[in-house]
Order: C-alpha cells, then structure tokens, then sequence
C-alpha cells in the first residue's frame, strides 16, 4: 500500500504527467457521458424492453458489440455505433494495402503516407456509417419497437418529436456524427493525454460494465444451491491466474543478438581498433497484439447485422448457427480467424526485409548469418516459430469466455475471463504503465542533470 502511495505522489509531482492525466479522464468522461444521450425522438421509458429484446435475439452477441461502446448500443443513445465502423474501416484498408500496389507505395512513404492512409480510413469509417446506421435504424423501429402509439412506454416517440422521415435523416446524422466525434475524442487523447486514445475508449467502456457483472455475479454464487463463498474465491482465483496468463502471454518476447561493428582510428598508426557492441532484437510472440480478436470479432457481428434481412432460410438458419457466442460453430470459427489474423497481423506490423536493410546499413549483422536477404529469412523463420504459440494462445483466450459459462460462471462475468474484453484492459494498463514510467525515468533524469550542472557551477 504504502508503495502505491509513493508512486502516485510521484506520478502526481510531474507537472507534464499530471496535465495529461486530467486531460485524459476528462475526455474520457466526455464519452461516458455521451453514452447516455438518447437519439432524438427515443423515449427513454421505452430502452429498457429495447435492451431485453436485443438482448435475447443474438445469444451474447449484442453484449460484446455494447461493450465496443459501453452499453451505447443498448441505449440508442447518440453514440452507438462507437468505434466499430472506424475499426472496421481499418480492417478493410490493412486488406486493401496487400492488394492495391498504389496504396502499398504510400505504407513506404513515411509520415506522409501514413498520413493519407489515415485520411481514407476516415472517409471510409464515414461510408461504413452511412450503411451501419439505416440498419441500425431499422432495427430499432421494426425488429424490436414498432411503431406502435396504443403503448404508453413505446420507444420511437414520432408524433410528439417530427414526422418518420425527419427522424431518418436525422437520426443517420447524428449517428455518424457521433462515430467522427468518437474518433475526435481519441485522436485528442492520443495527442494531449495518456495513451492509445481509440484503446482507452474502448477499455472505458469495458470497465463501465465490470461492476454489473461482478455484483451479479456474487449475487448468483451466494443464492442456495449454487457453491456460496468457496466457489466464489475459486473463481476469482481462476480469473487472477487467467489475467496472469494473459500478462505473460502480451510480455513474451524472443531476443535476437545483433552485433554491431565500429571502427576507431589510434593516434599517429594507421591501423584501426574494431570495438563490438551487443545488442538484440525483441520479437513479441504475439506481435499483433488484441487486433486478431477484435478483427475476428467484427467479422463474426456480420451475420448479427444482416441475417434479419436475408429472406432464404437455409441461409438464414446458417447465419443463426453463427450468432451464439456459448455454441460450437461460433467458437471453432473464431478460433480459425484468430490464428489466421495473428499470423496476417504480424506479417504487416513487422516488415522483416526492412529491417534487415536498416541492419546492413548501420553496420549490424546477426551472429553466424550473413545480411541482406539471409537476415531478414532468419528473423522471418523465428517470428513464424514464435507466433504460431502465440496464435494459440490468444485462440484460447478467445473463446475462454464459452468455456468458463458453460461451467457455471453468469453470462456478463463470462466476458470478463477472455476474449477482447480481458485482453484490451490488460494491454492498455500494461502500455500506459510503460508510458508513465518513462515519464517518470526522464523526470528523474533531467532532475540529476539539473543537479550535477549546479553542482558544476558551485565547485568553480
């Protein structure tokens, strides 16, 4: 305890770290609030069986996608499409960069073609909107609400607000402008605060449902019949030992030893002195990070989105296979995505032949394997054998969810014990604890240089 105390007196003695803190809960309560904003012309009285509808129709579904945006989703409130276009946005442009050569040119161009990469994305997420937010629509005011005005708590209130058609063209606005303001928010976190800010909103929203789940779920272990304490503290523990798993599995890395040669020139000889510096390379054995489970997720929402449309049955029957989170079709499918993603993920994050370029230019080699195009079949043979486990791995973590509720645990807290959900909280802390101690070591670090130039001006 008394540790935690000293680091936070210490997190809060910098100025800088301090400012960025604010700015970053502050923006981040923005969100939440924003959360809480209905669209205009939802009655409020009329969410609730809104959310219990949505709820029962998509088998856990609607949960993970309302935890992309805090329960925003269940809400309807002004924000509820999230971030989710913008990720998929991301997605659909990473795929596009494999296979449009003018688009692989700008990946090359630095700072610049980042930038213009971004700037599609963006217009992207805007289109993504544009089709996500009609459908989202719809279902509120035909699938779960109709407009039906004999029902006192009835959601879409047209007759007191605007006429049907007004509300389409503004709901649709609001909805994409909420997505851009989303995004704007964590654009500025990332830019003024602490952190990933696209990260961070989504690990809020994550947290915001945490003591929902937790108190339900104490509430259902201390009923009579259903374990009491004892299998309470079990599955806390099981769960510490999950997020233990999780830390190691994010902090793995293997060390490649390079070796880099200098050369220095004796005074008055000709002959030169090679001096050898040892350093490595660490590759992550899961170098794609959470993005594999969120890609695998936002592909498997698809059926979710579009199978009230689809009017064959064989069909439709097949995309309902696919929309129970707990059952065998969903699992093993997300399994297979999650092992593909992570291997297509790492092959983008980590360019092997630019790397092995920038060794061979600044006088680096790896022991016993010449540069060039041997360096970078080395590193690319090791990331292969290190990322398959790591596939594994976050494979098992992401259906770690089904398994733990087919054996007792409530359906909320099920969430919690893998998946994105687990993987994003612990990601994001993990990264912002690595921020906040560089902060922390360069405020150390200018404070003894300030007092050896002090110290240097008083002995003279």
């Amino acid at each position: 305890m008394n540790n935690f105390i000293i680091s936070f007196y210490k997190i809060w003695n910098v100025k800088e770290l301090r400012k960025k803190i604010i700015i970053t809960l502050a923006l981040l309560l923005v969100y939440r609030f924003g959360a809480y904003i209905p669209i205009p012309g939802i009655n409020p009285l009329g969410i609730s069986d809104f959310i219990e509808k949505f709820n029962s129709g998509s088998k856990g579904l609607m949960q993970i996608l309302s935890s992309f945006t805090g329960g925003a989703f269940n809400r309807a409130s002004v924000l509820a499409l999230g971030i989710m276009p913008y990720i998929s946005a991301s997605i659909i442009i990473q795929l596009m960069c494999i296979i449009i050569p003018n688009l692989q040119r700008l990946q090359r161009d630095g700072e610049s073609g980042r930038k213009r990469i971004s700037s599609i994305t963006r217009w992207l997420t805007v289109g993504i909107c544009l089709i996500q937010a009609p459908v989202y629509l719809i279902s509120l005011t035909q699938k779960f609400i109709p407009f039906d005005t004999s029902k006192t708590t009835y959601l879409i209130d047209l007759h007191t607000f605007y006429g049907k058609s007004m509300f389409w063209i503004i709901g649709i606005t609001i909805l994409t402008s909420g997505t851009l303001f989303t995004m704007w928010l964590g654009d500025k976190i990332t830019d003024k605060g602490i952190g990933n800010g696209i990260s961070l909103i989504i690990m809020s929203g994550i947290i915001a449902r945490f003591p929902d789940a937790i108190s339900k779920e104490i509430f259902s272990k201390l009923e009579i019949g259903n374990g009491g304490l004892i299998v309470l503290f079990l599955e806390f523990l099981l769960w510490l030992l999950v997020i233990l798993f999780s830390i190691v599995i994010i902090q793995a890395i293997r060390k490649i030893p390079v070796q880099y040669v200098s050369h220095y020139k004796s005074l008055g000889i000709d002959s030169q002195l090679t001096h050898k510096k040892h350093q490595y390379i660490p590759l992550k054995m899961t170098a794609a990070g959470v993005m594999p489970i969120i890609f695998s997720q936002a592909i498997m929402l698809f059926p979710l989105t579009f199978s009230d449309y689809v009017k064959n049955i064989k069909i439709k029957n097949f995309f309902y296979l696919f929309q129970d989170i707990y059952g065998l079709w969903y699992n093993l499918t997300i399994s297979i995505l999650v092992i593909v993603f992570t291997f297509f993920y790492t092959a983008i994050a980590i360019p092997v032949n630019q790397m092995a370029d920038d060794l061979k230019r600044n006088g680096g080699h790896i022991p016993r394997i010449k540069p060039g195009k041997e360096t970078a079949e080395y590193i690319d043979h090791i990331l292969s054998i290190i990322t398959l486990p790591g596939a594994i791995l976050l494979a098992i973590i992401a259906i770690l969810p089904s398994i733990v509720f087919r054996i007792g645990l409530t359906q909320n807290f099920a969430l919690f014990y893998g998946g994105t959900s687990l993987l994003i909280v612990v990601g994001v802390i993990l990264d912002i604890s690595q921020q906040v101690n560089i902060y922390l070591l360069n405020y150390h670090y200018d404070g003894l240089m300030m007092m050896k130039y002090r110290s240097s001006r008083y002995t003279r």
